[in-house]
């Protein structure tokens, strides 16, 4: 799986500061504006061939064996990527194993330590699934 460049959500978030940098010098463009030139800024001809070549790739960074940080219910982790699967376009099951343990329940009376966690993760590298406030069970950063 290639890692090379940016993913989907990356470009996008890519043209998002793209365009707000040059409406910051005055200038006015386009979302599907900014998507063009960031293709062209990564040797691409246009957003939709771009999109093509990246939509089945991992985050940078994602690849077995590499460090990851990000948070599992709402604890700050940092673990190694032990599996990355695709499920869908921009979706991902991976597998981690934490480097320090994090209790995964939230009452006083008991603890449950987890090490190995595996999850489906989306575009914006947040797991579907949410804790009782709303907030993504696992999120990594891109």
């Amino acid at each position: 799986m290639s890692t090379a460049g940016p993913n989907a959500a990356q470009a996008k978030i890519e043209a998002k500061q793209l365009r707000a940098e040059r409406e910051a010098r005055g200038e006015l463009i386009s979302h599907s504006r900014s998507l063009e030139l960031v293709a062209q800024r990564h040797g691409y001809r246009d957003w939709n061939t771009f999109s093509a070549a990246i939509c089945d790739r991992a985050p940078a960074g994602w690849s077995v064996g590499a460090a990851v940080r990000g948070r599992f219910r709402g604890q700050p982790i940092t673990a190694r990527l032990l599996a990355i699967e695709r499920v869908r376009p921009g979706w991902y099951r991976v597998s981690l194993k934490l480097d320090e343990p994090v209790d995964v329940v939230s009452f006083e009376s008991f603890s449950n330590m987890r090490q190995r966690i595996t999850a489906v993760l989306g575009p914006a590298g947040a797991s579907r699934e949410k804790t009782s406030d709303g907030q993504p069970h696992l999120v990594l950063q891109l």
